[in-house]
């Protein structure tokens, strides 16, 4: 049975979320606080997170800086801010969806499915070629670790997924919303903001330390290609 864990301060919302979810067969823990939320994260085992950012204690985006490069789990966002700048910041710190207040119930249930069910499709389809590279670029998908030469690219779950399926599939051009359907696992709803904020902070992580080399293509009108 899957885990989820739900870090709400709004009780009630947080029981709606789990009766819910255990009526759709995942066994369900709630925090109410952030520091609560937190303890859990780093003591147990979960397959997905809900976080909400607002909660007493330690709110969401310290959570997400405390676990962004160890998290082993999908963390889906359930805020009621609208603002597009909340949405771009928890993804950079590590998020990997971002819904805002209110939603539907089978919405969120849809959601955690899917990213439940990406994250093992792509954690369990290591074929035998484990290592891809281009030119200076290697990236190991057994270990998910990449690398520029000998230096370590720290990326964070969806961030290496995407990286992944654009390196596997080189010099094709992919639209937005067909990157938002293959990587997190569902219709982009209209909303490509995720795809877009992903796409810069690989880009930005590699040419860091790459001297400026790019290997991520804007191609304008149509969406983005791995060029090797």
């Amino acid at each position: 049975m899957k885990r989820i864990l739900i870090i709400e301060d709004d009780k009630s919302i947080a029981e709606l979320q789990k009766d819910y979810l255990e009526m759709s067969g995942f066994d369900v823990v709630c925090a109410h606080d952030g520091t609560t939320g937190l303890l859990l994260l780093k003591n147990q085992t979960f397959d997905l997170v809900i976080l909400d950012l607002m909660l007493p204690q330690k709110d969401g985006f310290s959570i997400l800086e405390e676990i962004s490069e160890s998290k082993k789990a999908p963390v889906l966002i359930v805020s009621a801010k609208t603002d597009e700048m909340f949405k771009i910041k928890g993804l950079n710190l590590g998020a990997d969806d971002y819904i805002t207040k209110p939603f539907g119930m089978g919405e969120l249930v849809a959601r955690v499915k899917s990213h439940i069910k990406t994250y093992e499709k792509i954690n369990g389809n290591i074929n035998k070629n484990k290592i891809i590279s281009a030119g200076s670029l290697s990236l190991d998908k057994q270990s998910r670790r990449v690398f520029y030469k000998d230096q370590e690219i720290i990326l964070t779950q969806k961030e290496f997924d995407l990286l992944l399926f654009l390196m596997e599939n080189p010099n094709r051009v992919f639209g937005k919303d067909e990157l938002y359907e293959k990587i997190w696992g569902f219709d982009a709803l209209s909303d490509t903001t995720t795809v877009t904020v992903h796409i810069s902070r690989i880009r930005e992580k590699i040419e860091s330390i790459s001297c400026g080399r790019q290997y991520i293509d804007t191609v304008w009108g149509a969406g983005y290609r791995f060029k090797v």
